[in-house]
């Protein structure tokens, strides 16, 4: 698999939370080829299968990374302008001069405008533009814009995906179509090498509405063992305390009461007898990710979060290191490929611990 070229086409795919199908087709094709069963579920996550090798019952173990991006909505037809709202979180301050596709009866481009500095109050000008202010304007007159745009219309933003220096990419909806790469990866490695545990990798939908998709995807696969794959804030201007990470320095792995500490010592064993580069994340509380829903779902599953660095969360300008995503699938795969038929037991709270001998 070309990373880079792959991880081009996700950013630059359309996928609102709730409207994946798009990039879906995307993320189904580049799974294919790895996959002994390929389906979508009621709710739409995509579900990539590969069966192991062990005996059975085989253990079973879910990736889950989601391919849903943040958005906006038409609320209004405002003459020859749309209102809109958003579908998860975006950064307003960012949102003024940013070049949209509006998917209506047919996709048309647009522009995101607003009112110019100069007719702004002096107490307005230095403040943010709320978004109920802001409009997007395709060039159409009211009467024609009518026949092609209705309100509840998707609008995604525009933005080509860019190579910066040093094998960094920038664009948008790396959160967290970054670790839908590092996923296929991971498939594509299992593939050449084997495996004894079933692999479920799963690329989720509507996690920035409440992490749907990852819910059902657990509650329908029953893992023994549930790893989401999502980004972290890495280290910028303005941002460098204890829980920012670096670019290209490798995932993190985090560690925290939505992490099952047995199984985060487990992943951080392999990485270091592989020598694959890691960091460590601490996260006091829920996660906010994928990981969240997994370990919550029936009776409780075994779960980690390996975090990829970006900087410019939700905005257009998200900037990753495609080795941090190569790194990432690579420790994935190491950590499968470990799995024997006690690997479930060892991690029992009560299953006694190991001396520094490993005995």
């Amino acid at each position: 698999m070309e990373l880079t070229a792959f991880l081009k086409a996700l950013s630059e795919a359309s996928g609102v939370s709730g409207y994946e199908t798009g990039v879906g087709e995307l993320v189904r094709a580049q799974f294919a080829p790895f996959a002994d069963d390929l389906r979508s579920d009621a709710l739409g996550n995509l579900i990539a299968f590969r069966k192991g090798t062990g005996p059975e019952p085989r253990r079973r173990i879910m990736l889950a990374g989601h391919m849903d991006e943040i958005g906006l909505m038409v609320t209004q037809l405002d003459g020859a302008f749309l209102r809109f709202t958003q579908v998860g979180g975006f950064d307003v301050r960012t949102l003024p001069g940013q070049e949209v596709t509006v998917h209506g009866r047919r996709q048309l481009h647009g522009i995101i405008g607003c009112r110019p500095p100069h007719v702004l109050s002096a107490a307005d000008q230095g403040k943010v533009t709320p978004m109920e202010e802001l409009f997007i304007d395709v060039g159409m007159e009211a009467e024609e814009l009518a026949k092609v745009v209705r309100t509840g219309d998707i609008v995604t933003l525009a933005a080509d995906c860019i190579e910066l220096k040093n094998d960094r990419l920038a664009g948008k909806a790396f959160d967290d179509r970054a670790a839908v790469g590092a996923i296929a990866l991971c498939l594509e490695e299992l593939a050449r090498t084997g495996h004894h545990w079933d692999v479920y990798a799963v690329a989720t939908v509507q996690e920035e509405v409440g992490l749907r998709g990852a819910m059902v995807g657990a509650y329908g696969i029953t893992p023994d063992i549930g790893i989401a794959i999502d980004v972290g804030f890495a280290k910028q201007p303005g941002f460098d305390g204890f829980d920012a990470i670096e670019l290209d320095k490798g995932p993190a792995l985090t560690i925290g009461p939505n992490i099952h500490p047995k199984l985060f010592e487990a992943i951080k064993k392999v990485a270091e007898d592989q020598e694959i580069p890691y960091q460590t994340s601490v996260y006091p509380r829920g996660t906010g990710t994928d990981a969240n829903a997994i370990q919550i779902t029936r009776e409780g599953i075994a779960t980690a979060l390996l975090s990829l660095p970006e900087r410019s969360m939700h905005t257009p300008a998200e900037t990753i290191c495609v080795r941090d995503v190569a790194r990432t699938g690579r420790l994935l795969a190491r950590y499968i490929q470990s799995l024997g038929a006690d690997s479930l037991a060892a991690l029992a709270w009560d299953a006694p611990a190991k001396s520094e001998n490993g005995k």
